[in-house]
């Protein structure tokens, strides 16, 4: 198995077995992995058509909606975990998303690039446009992120909406970060319920 760095850290966050619901689950390579390595069960929701022809080809479950409808579809507690990587950002209705992932599973991992990240300030302060890198491969103009958060807004979010955190981590690369997260890393992930 050769996951993507971000999606080996959430990979080894969900425990065996876990009924898991990935929004905005891509090609499903994560999703795919969980199932034939972890034994967990569960499903993928994306928008994009071709994603989930990927997905579906990986031999996931993959409904094509669009999560700014939300979550009613789905009974309370009928995930033990939901995902959602790197999508945050881009959504509308980030709070309402939020707490639908609170109704829904027993626990959410959340992961967001940091817009607080030091080179995302440096093209921002000394260049004078919108940081664009790795994590943030798109301009101002073209970009499907919305909301650009830090660690501290996310903090501060979950603190408003009584969203517990259990565990942080922070990458810059494929690389973990334990000091200065919000300066030197480039990709949060939290774990929340």
């Amino acid at each position: 198995m050769n996951l993507r760095d971000d999606l080996q850290l959430i990979y080894d966050w969900i425990p065996e077995g876990s009924r898991v619901l990935d929004l905005g689950c891509g090609d499903g390579e994560l999703l795919s992995a969980l199932v034939t390595h972890k034994k967990c069960s569960g499903y993928g929701i994306e928008i994009n058509t071709d994603s989930v022809i990927a997905a579906m080809a990986r031999g996931v479950n993959v409904i094509q909606a669009d999560l700014e409808r939300g979550l009613e579809e789905f009974c309370d507690h009928s995930f033990d975990v939901i995902v959602l990587s790197q999508t945050i950002q881009s959504m509308q209705n980030t709070e309402m998303i939020l707490r639908g992932l609170m109704r829904v599973a027993d626990q959410a991992i959340v992961s967001f690039p940091n817009f607080g990240y030091w080179r995302n300030r440096l093209q921002l302060t000394l260049g004078g446009h919108m940081p664009v890198s790795e994590r943030m491969p798109y301009h101002w103009y073209n970009t499907p992120n919305i909301h650009w958060c830090t660690l501290k807004d996310f903090d501060l979010l979950c603190a408003k909406n009584k969203i517990r955190i259990r565990e942080r981590a922070v990458m810059a690369g494929n690389k973990r970060i334990d000091r200065f997260q919000n300066l030197l890393g480039s990709l949060a992930f939290y774990r929340v319920g």
